[in-house]
């Protein structure tokens, strides 16, 4: 099912003839109205009719999340206040929230796109969506309830929290979608036998799940656990909020990148040089029709790579694999680079645990250690010292082999590890402390 088919669908020489189009108009609008980038751009001795093909585009300096709160709170914004119709920020948990505003029109395209997101992960008008997802300043709530009131969908707004709550409602109202993270998924899964109720047998069929990085194994995980089809998506708030990609149905293969409204790159993120497609790099974005807060080779940080070839699904816009880590979540411990979704699929291989983990990170003397606390489900809680460290010895030796790391493995009790109703916390650096 496609739900912008004239769009989505676009052979790649006039997908590209579009985004040029709209990356010069782009390009000269925040020159004109933003003076952080005409600033860059004067200093670099840049103007925007030197972008003249696709490839100019990285003659451009990149932006990065410094820059953002170095501008805190509207001082990117593209237009005056009096346009701009809704604010989002990012929680700020490490200083200033970054802000992102939204025209009318910006909310429509918005809309629009989250419409495009739900049709590819199997959404109808005949379902109801049980979105779980926190409103508020976060972006992830509205742009679900906005998209699938788009589509046509009924929606249940009921955001994060009250678990049991949550639960009940589930049984009661029959909804066919759920969207949530993740790992907030696997929480109303435990909650739900907790309570007596088998949830596989509700009405659920499709879950959408994203706003952190989880591994092929967790979407099994949670497959099996809730009896749903599991689809990635990937947004972000600095690009727009949820709405950036997603993966169909149909294949199940990438998430298809809507590049007539993002431009994406893969860089190296050591060199800041662009990567040719299937390499894996960091990815950056440049928005091409947003008003309010347009940005321009914006580094997300997250590590992926990019597929150009079309789908089954008949789509034709590049997909990005799933998100293996971020650059700034990357731990180096005594010289091995570290991604928490790799620790993540070496548990999830291990049946007698449970998905929920926690990495603490420490320094003893000149040295890095790295703990991982990971709960044994309950079937395969022992009594017996003996198995219990027979265990934790295995999940050692798969880490270590896997990874090239040297970690301490503490197994705690079922229920130990302190559940998330939004994005849930997986590392504990005490480095820093």
């Amino acid at each position: 099912m496609i739900y912008d088919e004239e769009f989505e669908t676009l052979p790649r020489e006039a997908l590209e003839a579009l985004q040029l189009k709209r990356l010069q108009a782009v390009v000269q609008r925040v020159y004109s109205t933003v003076p952080f980038y005409k600033k860059k751009y004067d200093e670099m001795k840049l103007r925007p009719e030197q972008v003249r093909s696709l490839d100019d585009l990285q003659r451009l300096p990149f932006t990065v999340k410094d820059d953002l709160r170095d501008n805190y709170p509207f001082n990117m914004f593209s237009v005056p206040m009096s346009n701009v119709v809704r604010i989002h920020a990012s929680s700020g948990t490490t200083g200033k929230p970054i802000v992102v505003g939204y025209t009318s029109r910006d909310i429509d395209l918005w809309s629009g796109l989250m419409a495009r997101t739900l049709m590819a992960a199997g959404v109808t008008r005949s379902d109801i969506v049980h979105n779980a997802y926190g409103y508020g300043l976060f972006t992830g709530g509205l742009g679900f309830h906005y998209g699938a009131e788009r589509l046509g969908a009924s929606v249940i707004p009921v955001s994060g929290g009250n678990t049991k709550r949550q639960v009940m409602l589930l049984q009661d109202f029959g909804p066919t979608v759920l969207t949530c993270t993740p790992s907030y998924a696997l929480y109303l899964a435990e909650a739900a036998e907790e309570m007596g109720i088998d949830i596989r047998k509700l009405r659920l069929r499709v879950g959408i799940f994203g706003a952190e990085p989880w591994s092929v194994r967790m979407r099994e995980e949670i497959e099996r656990k809730i009896g749903v089809q599991a689809i990635d998506i990937f947004g972000l708030s600095e690009v727009i909020g949820p709405g950036v990609s997603v993966e169909c149905i149909e294949a199940k293969n990438g998430l298809h990148i809507f590049e007539d409204h993002f431009l994406p790159e893969i860089i190296d993120p050591d060199t800041g040089e662009k990567l040719p497609w299937g390499e894996e790099g960091e990815l950056v974005f440049t928005t091409l029709t947003k008003e309010a807060f347009p940005i321009i080779r914006y580094r997300t940080r997250d590590i992926t790579r990019l597929f150009p070839e079309p789908c089954r699904c008949g789509r034709t816009m590049v997909r990005m694999g799933r998100i293996t880590g971020r650059s700034d979540d990357m731990l180096i411990i005594r010289g091995v680079n570290v991604f928490p979704s790799q620790i993540e699929s070496v548990l999830m291989n291990v049946k007698e645990v449970a998905p929920h983990y926690l990495l603490i990170v420490d320094r003893e003397g000149q040295l890095d250690t790295l703990e991982v606390q990971v709960e044994v489900n309950e079937g395969a809680f022992h009594d017996e010292v003996k198995v219990l460290q027979a265990l934790q010895g295995r999940i050692q030796k798969e880490i270590r082999e896997m990874l090239g790391v040297t970690c301490k493995v503490k197994l705690v009790e079922p229920h130990t590890i302190k559940r998330s109703e939004g994005k849930a916390q997986r590392v504990i650096d005490r480095r820093k402390i």
